[in-house]
């Protein structure tokens, strides 16, 4: 612990007008906390204190005077303990500030003019959180559970894939999730939840060196109490412009503050920064039964045993429809050597029914035989790892050898049309 840390407040606000002060103070008092450190001044005067003061347990700061409310949260953030739980107090009525402040990280947003009940209720609510027990024994060994959702092709379903997951680990299993969108520019994490992305991501690429926990709890965003969504919505005329760096940063804090992470990878990111998967337990591997599909799923297993063999594959064969699909099973499962784990069938309304209510596949469909399937899924990630962290070994490869050529048959692939063809 810091020495600021030492001797922090319980309580301090910093309030613009003398009306609003008014009706604070009484609150505060009820409260147990002590009325004098309720201050005269907006958000600038909380900045230009606490960056010599420590910073309280719970801040209240006014943002009426600030011309620039999210610019100044972000640096309210640099000078705040990591735990402060921050009320904000403004007089502009606007959703997409509400959402983007409380993206930002702040616990609640209060308009004026206040009301003594809306002030004991949020300062209550603040004291709650702040008093919710965090990790006891910070020496144990905590199990953490890193997976990797990879589609072999565009449009196999890969990112329904990895939000249902990160849905299922933080609402059914009530496990601390993280789910980082890395489709930087064309990214749909936030957006399948009906989120507003925000600028945490492109923040993280653009200044590796700010992450740590305060920038997550800030720069996230929370779409349950359980997950929390790093992702963006780049403009597509800004390259990424990064070494991967902050790619690992953010993984290494991801592990010091959720049990769960779900990366939803894309296969450029994959090739440009092979690191990504230098810690990851689990490689979930998203296809269809196309001769497309074998033929890069062959590769990406074989890229994966050469570059990531410490992660356990799992082979998700998506949008199956019965007596519809380009080639076999049988035949899939031959050209890459393995079983396939999963077949999660086609199911085109449940999908845009979810679309339709802003939800996961999985939290729009949970009775159904694909979201079924997902739960499935979901166990099997979380057994991949034993209690002590540790990868349980991959036992679904078939290890038959054969030649390159054996193993992507196009022509006993393609069926009885395509052999007369080619003796013709």
């Amino acid at each position: 612990m810091s020495p600021k840390n030492a001797n922090r407040d319980a309580f301090a606000a910093f309030i613009c007008d003398d009306a609003a002060l008014d009706m604070l103070r009484p609150a505060v008092v009820d409260m147990g906390w002590a009325p004098e450190k309720c201050h005269r001044g907006g958000l600038r005067n909380a900045i230009q204190s606490l960056s010599i003061t420590a910073s309280p347990n719970i801040l209240m700061v006014d943002l009426s005077e600030s011309g620039d409310p999210l610019n100044d949260i972000n640096a309210l953030a640099e000078v705040c303990e990591p735990g402060t739980v921050v009320i904000a107090v403004g007089q502009v009525n606007d959703v997409r500030l509400y959402r983007d402040l409380m993206a930002s990280g702040i616990q609640d947003y209060l308009l004026k003019p206040l009301n003594t009940g809306q002030l004991r209720d949020a300062l209550v609510q603040a004291q709650a959180i702040f008093a919710a027990p965090k990790n006891q024994d910070p020496g144990a060994i905590k199990r953490h559970v890193s997976t990797a959702v990879v589609g072999t092709r565009g449009g196999v379903g890969a990112s329904t894939i990895a939000t249902s997951l990160a849905w299922l680990f933080s609402s059914d299993h009530k496990l601390p999730t993280a789910l980082l969108d890395l489709d930087v520019h064309f990214g749909t994490g936030a957006l399948t939840l009906d989120l507003e992305p925000g600028r945490g991501l492109t923040d993280a690429i653009d200044n590796p060196s700010r992450i740590d926990g305060l920038f997550l709890e800030r720069a996230m965003i929370r779409a349950n109490d359980n997950l929390a969504i790093l992702s963006a919505e780049a403009p597509i005329n800004s390259p990424l412009m990064t070494d991967g760096s902050a790619f690992i940063q953010l993984e290494e804090e991801f592990r010091q503050s959720f049990e769960m992470t779900v990366i939803d990878l894309p296969r450029n990111m994959l090739i440009n920064f092979p690191h990504l998967l230098g810690d990851v337990n689990v490689v979930v591997l998203a296809t269809e039964l196309t001769l497309a599909g074998a033929r890069d799923a062959i590769r990406l297993l074989s890229w994966l045993k050469v570059n990531a063999g410490h992660a356990r594959p799992i082979i998700v064969a998506n949008k199956i429809q019965p007596g519809a699909n380009e080639i076999s099973r049988a035949d899939f499962e031959a050209s890459i050597e393995r079983k396939i784990d999963f077949m999660v069938p086609y199911d085109i309304k449940a999908a845009s029914n979810a679309a339709k209510l802003g939800q996961t596949f999985i939290a729009a469909n949970s009775s159904s035989k694909a979201g079924g399937m997902l739960r499935d899924i979901g166990q099997m990630v979380i057994n991949s790892v034993d209690e002590g962290g540790a990868t349980t070994p991959d036992t679904g490869g078939d290890k038959r050898k054969s030649s390159l050529l054996g193993k992507f048959d196009l022509k006993k692939m393609l069926g009885p049309k395509a052999k007369a063809g080619a003796t013709a």
